[in-house]
């Protein structure tokens, strides 16, 4: 259930508000370390609607009780309260104090008494206003600390969370038009903040922001200078300071971006300030990010290698295969043909499954179109001078590559096996339908994903015998007619895939050969 239901069964309140709140929360933890304090967003049980309210909006009833939909702690001092307060029920005088919040639309302050229900503390109260009309209340909970007179980061902070919390009574903070960036090592407070004025220069910042600009190449201190041209004058990786980058530290627009030099790297974010329509000045967050993004490089680097190697594999095993055709074709005996053409296919089914892991980023195969491929081709390597045609039903998801080459090398066997004794010196079909059982779990709490793979030929048949096993009954020594690919086919099942294989007559003639594969959730992917 998402924390804006209360406010989305308000006919008066539309979807627009909803997701201004989702923002202000998903944004807010920034408010509760510049301010030292708790914020909780306070809803009311009962609303009178805007077509009965005297008002002409919507208000809370008399004495109605207000309810918590969201609660953050400040990272950089003590919680005022060390309960979840999501959930919560604001009754008494705390309840009267933001339902006249509400009603004025101006930001107040609860004394002790007014609040002593929840906290001890001083409270802000700050009714959120949207299109003329409340359609919230943020409370702050703070320690005054009278005991000593604060810092001058401790005073900038607190006048920039009143500046945001001003913002947020007037509907102008967050805003709509903010711009996301999907790669980590977002800014926070305690990384460093610098507060600049209308003009882009810098009047405060914080140690750990004079740091990440040091490391970035910055000689001196950067208060009292115009943040554009400290950074024109780095020895920035990219030519000059792009159009993208330049009103992030200007501080006119809402957005994220990064500066990068040979040595170091950092992420910054900027909020404008603004009191109505005039702006103030801006919030910076900046945070040096020059391990994540070596890291990051690293892991790119990685993933590269490791699909360079999985392409080589894949070449070396095109090699082998090409190698064992060309054997094949300088034997003189039919059963040393056959062997080699029989290792030939195996090693193309190997083979591609690592082509599709040199596409991938991920560990893990999209077999749906790998096995397709390698239907048609076992089907075109076994049969000579017949026309065999293939269905494909259903669909596998993504397999680990250790159970994507198993499962590969199994259809391969019992396909070839299909078209080279049941529809032997015939026409026919060749048909795999892959269902997906009901979870396993065991004793342990581990959790399996359970596919049923069937391979259905309207070959001959094999009479009414129905054959079954998994287990350790897969290990015996080939029965009399069988051959090296049945041996495989029952080890790979076994003890691979974790499962059984069932031959039996397919309806309408034939066989059907049943598979039952099992595949651990933490390992099989997307299914």
């Amino acid at each position: 259930m998402a924390f804006t239901d209360p406010l989305r069964s308000v006919p008066d309140f539309d979807a627009g508000d909803a997701e201004w709140l989702h923002l202000l929360v998903g944004d807010w933890q920034m408010v509760a370390d510049l301010g030292f304090g708790d914020l909780l967003l306070c809803f009311p049980a009962d609303v009178i609607p805007a077509a009965e309210s005297p008002t002409g909006d919507p208000i809370p009833g008399e004495g109605s009780e207000f309810l918590v939909l969201a609660h953050a702690r400040p990272t950089t001092g003590p919680t005022a309260y060390q309960k979840d307060m999501v959930g919560e029920v604001v009754g008494g005088e705390a309840a009267f104090t933001l339902r006249r919040a509400w009603v004025d639309r101006r930001i107040e302050r609860a004394g002790p008494s007014e609040w002593s229900s929840l906290a001890s503390r001083s409270v802000t109260l700050v009714p959120l206003v949207r299109n003329n009309r409340t359609i919230a209340v943020v409370s702050l909970t703070a320690d005054p600390q009278h005991d000593r007179l604060p810092s001058r980061m401790e005073l900038v902070y607190h006048e920039l969370a009143s500046a945001l919390l001003r913002m947020a009574n007037q509907g102008t903070w967050p805003d709509f038009a903010v711009r996301t960036d999907s790669r980590r090592g977002a800014p926070r407070v305690g990384d460093g903040i610098m507060r600049l004025n209308a003009e882009g220069t810098v009047e405060f910042c914080s140690p750990n922001g004079l740091s990440t600009f040091r490391r970035l190449g910055l000689a001196g201190d950067i208060t009292g200078q115009n943040l554009l041209h400290v950074a024109r004058q780095l020895p920035l990786t990219a030519p000059g300071v792009d159009e993208t980058l330049a009103p992030v530290l200007a501080g006119t627009m809402p957005w994220r971006a990064e500066l990068a030099t040979g040595k170091a790297s950092a992420t910054l974010r900027a909020i404008p300030l603004r009191e109505g329509p005039e702006r103030t000045g801006a919030l910076l967050l900046c945070r040096d990010v020059t391990e994540l993004r070596r890291r990051d490089l690293q892991l790119v680097s990685k993933d590269a290698t490791i699909r360079e190697i999985h392409h080589r594999v894949k070449n070396n095993l095109q090699t082998v295969s090409a190698l064992l055709r060309l054997q094949s074709r300088r034997m003189h005996s039919d059963e040393g043909r056959n062997g080699l053409q029989q290792a030939m296919r195996r090693v193309s089914a190997i083979a591609r499954v690592h082509e599709s892991l040199s596409h991938e980023i991920s560990e893990d195969v999209d077999f749906d179109d790998l096995i397709r491929h390698q239907v048609k081709l076992a089907v075109e390597t076994a049969s000579a001078g017949q026309h065999v045609r293939t269905r494909v039903s259903g669909r596998f998801g993504r397999l680990p590559s250790k159970s994507a080459t198993s499962v590969a090398l199994v259809v391969n066997e019992i396909v070839a096996n299909a078209v080279g004794h049941g529809l032997k010196d015939r026409d026919g079909t060749v048909e795999l339908v892959v269902t997906h059982r009901e979870d396993e779990v065991t004793d342990a709490g581990e959790r399996y994903r359970v596919v049923e793979i069937a391979i259905n030929d309207d070959g001959r048949g094999m009479g009414d015998a129905v054959i079954e096993e998994s287990g350790v009954d897969a290990y015996r020594p080939p029965a009399e007619g069988e051959g090296l690919g049945m041996q495989i086919v029952r080890t790979l099942v076994a003890s691979e895939l974790q499962g059984g294989i069932r031959w039996q007559p397919a309806d309408g003639g034939g066989t059907s050969v049943i598979i039952t594969a099992r595949f651990p959730r933490a390992m099989s992917g997307r299914s």
